[in-house]
């Protein structure tokens, strides 16, 4: 395999960015020309570190992230400090902790107001991205794909590069690097990264030494927030789909896949100022066209799907469980199962024992699966055959709660194997070991909520703890406030920012306007100045009482009725008041 530079410095000079790498004998340098607005490819050319001028104004950094262009001009994307988050199998796995975004261009003097405005919003958009934690990378392994994946590939694609073999899916910064894939010479320049959560612990039972590893890997296909992307989309990628891969290894290499999604058919749930939007299924869309290549696909990179589906089978979410259900029995595939499961209705009044009841149902299909094993001699011992594919509504916290004891039951079979756990012993039972677990898979839920509902995850004191607790229970409450808010008033601007840095929506230079600029109705101004302007009187009138109670009770009856009739209409049109994406077409966001 070519593996990538990974130390750099960058010079750069008013006409171009000299990029060196750094690594033992290397003696390579990239130059990106800032000036020229040639055919993209010829910007880019190689040549030795005894050309870099001296003149040249220089910088470490740790990687190159890409470019993208905005109003201004094209900008370089580099990452500037780094964190170590451990080895696997010999191989350094690296957090992007900063990041810096730079103008090829040496003044932005030649753009309008209006497009300096713009271009202040793109540089944010891409700066929250960027900001969003849970940015992974190795200069030489493929972190994109799993253990089982790779094990099963050709001499060829053993000897790509690292641009050339990732798995497209969990390649963030795929959109960003289009310039340099196409110039395979530049490949040891630029290394793939993904978005979502790795740990790595080292961990002691028995007296034996192993190392436990969660990674989970987001899709950057109908890539999102919350309740902008849901289901799927033509080509039958769902929303907030995540690999997870759990590993551990001493002397063998054992792990364990998972995987959760939206529910793969065209249903939708757009904020309207409501806590819990009513979810929408499309009438007008062949659900089994989108069901059937998203299926397919999962059966050809998983093997057999086992659907987990954890969503209520009452109220707004039963007609969702419903179709998912006809739409299995509809596609009458061998290799696919569907087991519903009501979350809530089982462990409510804090009943969360009964969890186990489910694990038990699966645990047969579990035991087919297996898991995927290689020995210290890289022999495969042991293959995956099959996945559980887990989903909630968000497939954020019911789901993850789920995920974390499926994959205990898997690591317990797997410690037993290798004679790390003795007969008759339990995980359970091994305190340390259980206090790093659930944490991890806590943090986990926490990473995963953030990037796709703005707020950490819910449920995580069962996770941390295995027992459901009342400041749990507070802590969840404030936490659907902060995300109520979020869904409603700035999710919007972040399904923007995801979009621009995924290539969903590119920048024209030549626009003179962009759809940032759309006009809101009178209404968004208006009546929530009268809103407040109503309530405001309310509470004159209760501070400053009139000459009899019942002038009192007049004013207090007018304002009162104002205050109320105005909210009700604001509610109506809630849609028109919450904070929407502007740059993707409407089309693709319903």
């Amino acid at each position: 395999m070519a593996t990538a530079y990974e130390r750099f410095n960058l010079h750069a000079t008013p006409e171009k960015f000299y990029i060196e790498a750094c690594d033992d004998g290397a003696n390579d340098v990239l130059v990106i020309d800032r000036v020229s607005t040639e055919i993209d490819p010829l910007r880019y050319t190689l040549t030795t570190n005894k050309d870099i001028p001296p003149s040249g104004v220089t910088r470490p950094i740790c990687g190159i992230m890409g470019t993208i262009r905005l109003v201004a001009g094209m900008y370089l994307i580099v990452i500037t400090r780094k964190r170590k988050v451990g080895d696997l199998f010999g191989h350094t796995v690296w957090k992007a902790l900063e990041f810096d975004v730079i103008s090829y261009k040496k003044t932005i003097l030649h753009l309008t107001d209006i497009q300096m405005q713009d271009n202040k919003t793109f540089l944010s958009m891409i700066n929250n991205v960027l900001n969003t934690d849970g940015f992974y990378f190795c200069t030489d392994y493929d972190l994109s794909h799993t253990q089982q994946r790779l094990s099963n590939t050709s001499p060829d694609f053993q000897e790509m590069s690292l641009l050339e073999r990732a798995d497209q899916r969990f390649m963030w910064n795929g959109n960003l690097l289009r310039e340099i894939i196409a110039q395979p010479e530049l490949h040891k320049f630029a290394f793939p990264v993904i978005h979502g959560f790795i740990v790595m612990k080292p961990c002691c039972i028995n007296g034996k030494v192993f190392e436990w590893i969660l990674i989970s890997r987001r899709s950057c296909f109908r890539a999102g927030v919350r309740y902008y992307v849901r289901g799927i989309d033509s080509e039958g990628h769902a929303a907030n789909f995540v690999e997870k891969q759990k590993i551990h290894h001493n002397n063998n290499h054992p792990s364990f896949v998972q995987t959760r999604g939206s529910m793969p058919f065209f249903w939708s749930q757009r904020p309207n100022l409501r806590y819990k939007p009513k979810p929408q299924i499309s009438n007008d869309t062949n659900h089994m066209d989108g069901f059937k290549r998203h299926f397919e696909s999962q059966v050809l990179i998983y093997g057999k799907q086992v659907i987990l589906n954890l969503v209520n089978q009452k109220g707004s979410e039963l007609p969702l469980e419903q179709a998912f259900a006809k739409m299995v029995n509809g596609m009458e595939n061998g290799l696919i199962k569907y087991i519903a499961f009501d979350f809530h209705k089982e462990c409510s009044k804090m009943r969360w024992h009964r969890l186990q009841i489910l694990v038990d149902a699966v645990s047969d299909m579990q035991e087919e699966f297996g898991y995927f094993m290689v020995s210290s001699d890289g022999k495969v011992t042991s293959e995956q055959s099959g996945t559980f594919r887990s989903n909630c509504m968000d497939c954020l916290d019911r789901t993850n709660v789920i995920q974390s004891l499926l994959a205990r039951r898997s690591l317990q079979s797997q410690l037993q194997r290798m004679g790390v756990l003795h007969v008759g012993q339990k995980i359970e039972e091994q305190a340390d070991f259980e206090k790093i677990y659930k944490n991890a898979w806590a943090d986990n839920a926490n990473a995963c909520a953030k990037q796709y509902a703005g707020t950490g995850a819910l449920k995580t004191d069962f996770t941390r703890t295995g027992k459901r607790t009342h400041w749990g229970l507070v802590m969840d409450g404030w936490n659907s406030m902060i995300r109520y808010y979020k869904n409603n008033f700035s999710d919007g601007f972040r399904q923007d920012s995801i979009d621009l840095f995924l290539g969903n929506y590119t920048v024209d230079e030549t626009e003179s306007l962009t759809p940032l600029h759309v006009q809101k109705d009178y209404k968004f101004l208006l009546l929530p100045v009268i809103m407040v302007v109503a309530f405001s009187m309310c509470i004159i009138c209760l501070l400053m009482a009139g000459d009899t109670w019942t002038e009192t009770l007049a004013y207090l009856l007018f304002w009162g009725m104002a205050s109320a009739l105005t909210a009700a209409v604001i509610v109506v049109n809630g849609r028109e008041f919450v904070d929407a994406p502007k740059l993707v077409q409407k089309e693709k966001m319903d």
